[in-house]
């Protein structure tokens, strides 16, 4: 095992939790566990800010029963870099000084189908990053705290071309958006994809799809953002949501669409816009059940899915692909001691397009 001079207490965390349903985070220390022989022990150097964080920490999900409840403290963050400074005796993938993320999970059963498929997101045993009991019974806690550690199967590395702020979110908005355009066949050059929601997530939906030689619209229901959407991002076209004419006039266009959004909105005139065998598919998650009528699906044999974050394996992939193309998020970065005001501004969707908290520099532990 190596170990960096400097770390005298090897247990010691701190870093910013929630304490209840109110929204608001402050210092908050904690423990992590001792670096085991499997485990990887990094210190988080950027952390993203996902809406799925908001969520959590607002309790927003348990109520409406369409997510797990929350349980404070909570220290949220599930989009986290750094360095490596520590690894157990059998680890075999890194070493210290590593560049390397830890997204939504921590562990998995290891032994479902899902788990042997490379699918760790979807076992049933599957444990998150934060809010969730470990195997050992005690909480986990996120990446708004100075460090991690982790099992080493659950540790993707960053490669050396990717900047560690900008490629922090690719960890939870990256292969969100990444998994479901691979699974479900809207990966092939010539494909028109629709991407709703010009967001965290949907801004790297268009940068990943263009990557893929797709055609993109971007569907909004802001029109002030049809500038960024092709002229920054490089969407072919941009259609917004109130107006009728443009909504006519891309009926029965698009091979697939990618729903980012997180806010309560209508399906029905989304699945008008699929071709024949075409899929929507949703990867935010509103606080509230959607309706869909059944009929429109019928008469073009249409499909409505879902999919949440990716495999190990697959988000290995997707950060490869993503340094192989240059991909980051367009981000902002903040200090901790602005974290509350980031998450009220995220709730009012006023970033562009992703916050990252500069752990590394301005995290300081709690008296």
């Amino acid at each position: 095992m190596v170990i960096f001079p400097e770390q005298e207490h090897p247990k010691k965390a701190f870093g910013w939790a929630a304490r209840d349903s109110s929204g608001v985070l402050s210092p908050f220390n904690f423990s992590r566990r001792e670096t085991g022989e499997k485990d990887v022990r990094f210190k988080i150097l950027y952390c993203g800010i996902c809406h799925s964080d908001l969520h959590m920490v607002k309790n927003e999900w348990g109520p409406a029963g369409t997510g797990p409840p929350s349980t404070y403290p909570m220290v949220p963050g599930h989009e986290i870099v750094g360095q490596v400074t520590e690894v157990g005796s059998k680890v075999q993938k890194y070493k210290v000084g590593d560049n390397v993320g830890v997204g939504c999970m921590v562990s998995s059963c290891q032994s479902c189908e899902s788990c042997a498929n490379n699918l760790e997101n979807y076992c049933p045993k599957w444990i998150g990053i934060f809010g969730a009991k470990y195997h050992d019974g005690t909480t986990t806690y996120g990446g708004f705290s100075n460090i991690m550690v982790v099992d080493e199967h659950f540790v993707v590395r960053i490669p050396d071309n990717l900047p560690l702020n900008g490629a922090a979110p690719l960890l939870c908005a990256g292969i969100t958006t990444y998994s479901p355009l691979k699974y479900y066949g809207l990966d092939k050059p010539g494909m028109h994809v629709g991407v709703v929601g010009l967001g965290g997530l949907g801004h790297l939906a268009v940068k990943f799809a263009k990557a893929m030689g797709l055609k993109v619209t971007v569907i909004s229901s802001s029109r002030n953002k049809k500038e960024e959407a092709v002229k920054h991002l490089g969407a072919d076209s941009f259609l917004v949501t109130s107006d009728e004419d443009q909504i006519q006039a891309a009926i029965g266009t698009m091979d697939g669409i990618i729903d980012t959004v997180s806010a309560n909105h209508p399906l029905l005139p989304l699945v008008g816009l699929l071709k024949s065998h075409g899929k929507l598919v949703v990867v935010g998650a509103p606080d509230q059940p959607p309706e869909l009528p059944v009929f429109p699906l019928l008469m073009g044999r249409k499909m409505v899915a879902g999919s949440a974050i990716g495999g190990i394996k697959e988000t290995q992939e997707m950060i490869d692909f993503a340094a192989k193309h240059n991909i980051t998020a367009d981000i902002e970065v903040i200090a901790i001691n602005y974290l509350n005001t980031a998450m009220e501004r995220l709730a009012k969707a006023d970033v562009k397009y992703r916050f990252v908290i500069d752990i590394g520099n301005t995290l300081i532990s709690a008296p």
